[in-house]
């Protein structure tokens, strides 16, 4: 292996310091100190406030975990070298699929036992047509859905299809180990790391749609968008991107990773860039296409968060397109550390906050909605005038109301875009929490982050920091783009 250790330690590892585990672990216990006081103290909605953050959070970092691991997998098949420096970190990240399972084990539960009503279709017997109940209390557009917004599927998709993806990423790593302590003179373990890939890569893509519509789009269960498992996976890359960025210059400042030139991080900053416009492509193209329809169920969407979260929804804009595409644009600028730390920032809690907005307005108007549904619904049948009465009243909250023959809602069930964007169903006024993110929510934040980091650091301390028989490792260290401006050694970052 003296062609590969020039300048690098092959054995060299990462300690996990007590220093650094005793940073995570208070950073963890402010999260589950902020869970609790959102519960507690969260205002009139805490019960919908403490679950959205525990989803909207969930959600965010197992995504980043699975595109970490189809990043790993794209790479393998395209016979990419010049990540190898650094893929010990997509490994590590990926491993937090494993607490991802066990954490929406806990929205699964609370969606089974009624502990949150984040899910409009999870109502009981919404989707079943009961002449002894007020045709309020049947909804034909979820009905119509209800094959695939059950519990069921919900299930398959939480612990089947994500399962599958952690079982993958476990094989891979068990190679990636392998290769490390056997030797590969063959490259069997690499030609077996290709196997895992080429199933990997097909099954997450079809299934990470699934998982996505049933943990997300499926909050706003009246709407649909065709383009929502894209726009929402591009979310992931990117802010996995950022992490990767972060990272790799938070082990350099510690001594590590010196053999990670400017000509890796270039490279990051240029996806930085790339998925930035991308994520923006599909923003644009999801947006602009249901907006030149002009249908009422799909509009509802965007006009819900244009009218009543203006905040969030330019800002979504301005944090993950407008400041990355300027800052970034220029070549130079992915080859300085401070700009590159300084966009990986902007666009990691940019993204979160885009999760943010995905999650916040849908499971609050679940959440109101569900206490008139019980209110007429679980609690009996209606006849006569009181069928009209509450007819009238549930066409009153939600605009475009309900079939007059009794069978059912129309096409506008419940999302009229004049009643949501005029009436202002959220109560009519700013709530911190999920208008915007309040100290309660930057808390749970600092939690999730900190029980992430702390599962990839330990997982990276089991390894070397490079894998000494990956045979990509040669172009990995000399990669080099032919960049005439210099490299960040050359501007005495190193």
């Amino acid at each position: 292996m003296s062609q590969h250790s020039h300048n690098i330690n092959i054995n060299e590892r990462f300690e996990f310091t007590g220093g650094l585990r005793t940073t995570l672990l208070v950073m963890i216990i402010v999260g589950v100190v902020s869970m609790g006081a959102t519960y507690l103290f969260g205002g009139d909605d805490s019960n919908i406030r403490f679950w959205t953050n525990f989803l909207h959070n969930t959600v965010f970092f197992t995504g980043i975990a699975f595109i970490s691991m189809f990043l790993l997998a794209a790479k393998v098949l395209a016979y990419s070298g010049w990540h190898t420096v650094w893929k010990r970190l997509l490994e590590a990240n990926a491993a937090f699929l494993y607490v991802g399972i066990v954490l929406m084990l806990f929205v699964f539960l609370g969606t089974v036992l009624g502990w949150h009503h984040m899910y409009h279709w999870a109502f009981p017997h919404i989707a079943e047509l009961n002449p002894e109940l007020d045709p309020y209390c049947f909804d034909r557009i979820i009905a119509g859905k209800s094959g695939f917004l059950s519990i069921g599927f919900y299930a398959l998709a939480t612990f089947g299809f994500v399962g599958i993806w952690a079982l993958c990423a476990f094989l891979y790593r068990r190679l990636s180990m392998a290769e490390d302590r056997e030797g590969d003179e063959s490259y069997s373990q690499h030609k077996k790391m290709k196997v895992i890939s080429a199933f990997f890569m097909p099954f997450a893509g079809f299934t990470s749609a699934a998982v996505i519509w049933q943990w997300i789009m499926s909050i706003d269960p009246h709407w649909y968008s065709t383009m929502y498992a894209w726009y929402t996976t591009a979310s992931w890359l990117v802010s996995a991107v950022a992490l990767l960025i972060l990272t790799i210059v938070y082990l350099q400042s510690k001594g590590y990773f010196s053999y990670v030139t400017g000509e890796h991080l270039h490279d990051l900053g240029k996806y930085l860039f790339g998925f930035s416009v991308f994520w923006t492509y599909l923003w644009f193209s999801q947006f602009m296409l249901i907006w030149y329809a002009n249908n009422g169920e799909e509009t509802i969407y965007f006009d819900e968060r244009m009218t009543n979260y203006p905040i969030l929804f330019w800002g979504n804009l301005l944090l993950n397109f407008i400041l990355p595409l300027l800052i970034l644009m220029r070549n130079d600028t992915k080859r300085k550390y401070g700009t590159l730390v300084l966009v990986a920032c902007i666009t990691f809690f940019g993204h979160w906050m885009d999760f943010f907005q995905m999650v916040k307005p849908g499971a609050l108007h679940s959440s109101h909605e569900f206490h008139k549904y019980e209110e007429k619904c679980l609690g009996g049948g209606h006849h006569g005038e009181d069928t009209k009465q509450l007819g009238d009243a549930h066409k009153d909250d939600h605009g475009h109301g309900h079939a007059d023959d009794g069978h059912g809602h129309d096409d506008g069930h419940g999302h009229g875009a004049e009643a949501q964007g005029a009436a202002g169903h959220h109560g009519g006024g700013f709530q911190l929490g999920f208008h915007f993110p309040g100290f309660l929510e930057i808390g749970t934040f600092i939690g999730f982050l900190g029980l992430f980091l702390f599962v990839m650091f330990s997982t990276l301390a089991r390894a070397n920091l490079v894998p000494p028989n990956d045979p990509y490792l040669a172009e990995s260290l000399h990669h080099h783009v032919g960049y005439g401006g210099g490299n960040m050694e050359e501007h005495g970052h190193h």
